[in-house]
């Protein structure tokens, strides 16, 4: 049976960017290869219903094994786009068989460097299958490695009825790293009583608190004309932006100075000229009432940087990302509850953190699917650094197969 790593191995090869400025839905072509590809692999490990709809969501069905009545159907879910931060396309993936502490520099870049001092996850895997790429490009393990262990563990029930198990539901998607990855979600015809995303760290981490997100744009408006004659009536909107990005707390209030439960404000986005210039911010608490107290910060640094500027105006607009899960999954214990056995069962210790970020589960609990996370066994995603080790992968796969028979015995 093919393994999760020849797997993953194969679909980190495909170039699946996403792209913020697009319009289209998926935002880029180039998923939909991949994704259709799994959906024509679903099929062939036995899943006769494994589609691609009108929006790029492959969904499929294990079919029940169980005499039992009334289990319900689970889903499990991952997303096939890698980061736009960084370049996907050409992904070379190395194994580095049985670390052993040593710096794996990557081939394509010597500089490119992973290092036990610097990162200290890796003392975790001693002994492991480390798979980096080759040093110019992300790997794509966010969030491949899932898409890899959850096609796996589909294989491994298909091929061994005799454990009993329900309905199981499972869905890979497009565009998550862009915040679109549940914009078309149909949760009714997904069917299921909750979903697990694949789609974390270190393994036996279980996710169930992120991020509440908010994104405001704060655009500036002031006037151009040839600079030669600008005198008294050209308003530089780049000045102004400036004023107000340099009004930002320098020593609070960013993702370089907080971490923990601390939230942020970020600018990460700047289009600019002399007549219009626009700072896109991300917002992040993990109480969304704290969304508000700094959405009202940057209001109030914005406008007094454009009153500093005689005829500039900025404009505000706020648009909500997702809300943190845990306020759904509180509500359903037993989901969670129910991941920390499967993680026990693995042979792994269960440990609980909030996500400094977001999953696609942060916006499906609220639209009725509630959805924790899982480790995918990813680390320094969205960079060159990026890793996974085969061995995480492999106890991945072990927990979605504990995960499935757990439903049945409780139910």
């Amino acid at each position: 049976m093919t393994s999760v790593l020849d797997r993953f191995l194969r679909y980190v090869q495909y170039d699946t960017q996403s792209d913020e400025r697009s319009k289209s839905f998926p935002s880029t072509a180039a998923q939909l290869v991949l994704l259709r590809d799994l959906a024509s692999e679903l099929r062939d490990i036995g899943l006769a219903d494994a589609a691609v709809d009108d929006y790029g969501y492959v969904m499929a069905t294990i079919p029940p094994t169980t005499t039992r009545r009334g289990v319900p159907a689970v889903g499990f879910i991952a997303h096939v786009d890698t980061s736009p931060e960084m370049p996907g396309a050409g992904v070379k993936p190395i194994v580095h068989r049985a670390y052993d502490g040593r710096d794996l520099v990557l081939p394509d870049d010597p500089t490119a460097v992973l290092r036990l001092a610097d990162i200290p996850a890796l003392a975790d895997q001693l002994g492991h299958d480390i798979v980096t790429a080759s040093g110019t490009t992300l790997l794509g393990a966010d969030d491949k490695a899932g898409v890899a262990e959850i096609m796996t563990a589909a294989a491994v029930l298909v091929a061994h009825p005799e454990i009993p198990h329900g309905p199981i539901r499972i869905a890979f998607t497009p565009d998550e790293e862009v915040g679109r990855g549940t914009d078309h979600f149909d949760v009714e015809k997904f069917g299921a009583i909750c979903a697990y995303t694949l789609d974390g760290g270190a393994r036996g981490e279980i996710e169930t608190e992120s991020f509440s997100a908010d994104a405001i744009t704060a655009t500036f408006h002031g006037f151009n004309t040839h600079p030669g004659y600008a005198k008294d009536r050209m308003v530089n909107a780049i000045k102004v932006a400036a004023a107000f990005i340099d009004r930002l707390p320098a020593d609070t209030l960013s993702p370089e100075t907080t971490d923990r439960r601390h939230g942020f404000l970020h600018p990460y986005v700047v289009q600019a000229s002399v007549e219009r210039t626009s700072v896109r911010l991300l917002v992040r608490d993990f109480v969304t009432a704290g969304l508000k107290e700094k959405e009202a910060l940057v209001e109030r640094l914005a406008r007094e940087a454009a009153a500093r500027y005689p005829g500039a105006r900025v404009d505000l607009a706020v648009e909500e990302s997702y809300r943190n899960m845990k306020e759904i999954l509180d509500r359903h214990p037993q989901i969670a509850d129910y991941a920390r056995e499967a993680i026990r069962r693995a042979g792994l210790e269960p440990r609980t953190r909030p996500i400094r970020g977001g999953t696609d589960g942060s916006r499906l609990s609220f639209m009725g699917l509630p959805t924790p996370n899982l480790f995918a066994g990813e680390h320094d995603f969205h960079s060159r650094l990026e890793w996974v080790s085969a061995q995480d992968m492999e106890k991945a796969v072990e927990v979605i197969v504990h995960l499935a028979q757990i439903w049945e015995e409780k139910n």
